[in-house]
């Protein structure tokens, strides 16, 4: 059994909008999702042993039954029970570039990459769906980390729609190492806060859900329109972090602020945000901008651009 070294990208979201509630708890969401060349390196290599082992540079990254790139091997384990018997258990590597609790689905990733690997060590031949709906029950970025990309997501985020490759836009991305923001809490709370407004019947829930295909941001994809897309930037969740976390809201308002900038917006459940901007070279700058504004050094900056694929195994 061979080894692997795997790439897992990050994503941000472009559009991100709470519809309702679902029977199962969960929000029903209508989001576009991209995949960013900012990436962890999952690195899986056999164990003469039937156990798991996690292993990671980062000191916030759980190493036990908790971290779900483990919980991702336990899963192929119980599906594939024979397989794990002949071929045994794995040790899982994790080399943290992606920045921990942004919303930037960093533990998603990590998890399909393990699903992708474990796919590959064992010779189980599983198709891209296969592998998505075992995702799904991991958590609800999984299944589009697997393919990466550009997405419509609904549902709970775990139903894909692919949309044509964005793979020319580029980002300046902040981060403040120390400041989390509960995924639970913020969704939670715009509940406490809008439940009023969302749609109740399913027919209406799922009205909305496919108006999004047809909605502004897909055109301004469609179209391949930096400037357009920059534009139609949204996320329900703005609504409660940035009330909340003053520090989000300064990122934010600095970015927009800056010349060059497009568009800027928080993604996920934060506290990550990020700005489109014109080129590579206006990235530079506008990242020198920001640290000079803000020269903590608590505050991670990146450059980074989108890109079409998700998990590959690394060159």
């Amino acid at each position: 059994m061979r080894s692997y070294n795997l790439i897992a990208p990050a994503k941000i979201n472009l559009y991100l909008e709470i519809i309702g509630d679902r029977a199962d708890g969960y929000h029903e969401l209508a989001m576009i999702m991209q995949t960013i060349d900012l990436a962890d390196q999952i690195y899986l290599q056999p164990l003469s042993i039937d156990t798991f082992r996690v292993h990671c540079n980062h000191p916030q990254v759980p190493t036990d039954k908790s971290n779900l790139a483990y919980r991702a091997a336990e899963l192929m384990a119980a599906q594939f029970p024979d397989a794990f018997s002949n071929f045994g258990g794995i040790d899982i590597t994790i080399k943290k570039h992606i920045p921990v609790a942004a919303g930037l689905a960093g533990g998603s990733t990590n998890a399909a990459a393990v699903l992708v690997g474990i796919d590959l060590m064992w010779n189980l031949g599983l198709t891209q769906s296969e592998l998505a709906e075992l995702a799904a029950s991991l958590g609800s970025d999984v299944p589009f980390c697997i393919a990466g990309g550009s997405a419509i997501a609904t549902g709970r985020g775990e139903q894909l729609s692919p949309l044509p490759n964005l793979d020319h836009l580029h980002i300046v991305l902040a981060k403040y190492r120390s400041l989390e923001v509960s995924t639970g809490w913020a969704y939670n709370t715009y509940r406490q806060q809008f439940g009023d407004t969302y749609l109740r019947d399913t027919d209406s829930l799922t009205a909305r859900a496919n108006a999004v295909h047809s909605g502004e941001m897909v055109k301004a994809i469609l179209a391949k329109d930096p400037t357009a897309i920059a534009q139609k930037l949204h996320n329900d969740l703005e609504k409660v972090v940035l009330p909340t976390y003053p520090q989000v809201l300064e990122l934010r308002e600095l970015f927009a602020r800056q010349p060059g900038v497009l568009g800027t917006m928080m993604s996920g459940s934060g506290p990550s945000v990020f700005a489109i901007v014109e080129s590579p070279q206006q990235a530079t700058i506008v990242k020198q901008q920001i640290r000079e504004a803000i020269p903590d050094q608590d505050l991670e900056l990146f450059i980074t651009r989108t890109i079409s694929h998700g998990i590959k195994i690394a060159p």
